[in-house]
């Protein structure tokens, strides 16, 4: 019975309304854990596929859930909510390189400017 007591019932919302990953999961399951099932169980017929864990965000009760931490770390409370699912969000974030790139090209073409002085 102590089993049942430290689990909690999840499912995941992303970006369309589409639940993924339902299940019973351990207050000791990691963020990283979750995330890798969920890319696992992601759809393929949707616009935004993560490549990568790196590329999603968990999302519950307004806070981003720090990544490599526990649900229990996370503050996930198991007995909150009895016999009743929590929905967490998922955000598919894409890759921070691409975005510095694109500011920096950006940058450029702001910057460059001709003068002549007659």
């Amino acid at each position: 019975m102590a089993e049942e007591d430290d689990c909690v019932e999840l499912k995941f919302r992303i970006f369309d309304g589409t639940d993924i990953g339902h299940g019973t999961y351990s207050s000791s399951t990691t963020t990283d854990i979750l995330k890798q099932r969920l890319l696992a169980e992601w759809p393929q017929d949707k616009s935004v596929i993560p490549k990568s864990v790196n590329d999603m965000k968990l999302i519950h009760a307004g806070k981003v859930l720090d990544k490599g931490k526990t649900l229990a770390e996370s503050r996930i409370h198991v007995g909150d909510f009895p016999q009743g699912v929590i929905t967490m969000h998922v955000v598919v974030q894409p890759p921070l390189a691409k975005k510095k790139t694109d500011k920096n090209q950006e940058k450029q073409k702001q910057n460059s400017c001709s003068c002549t002085i007659l």
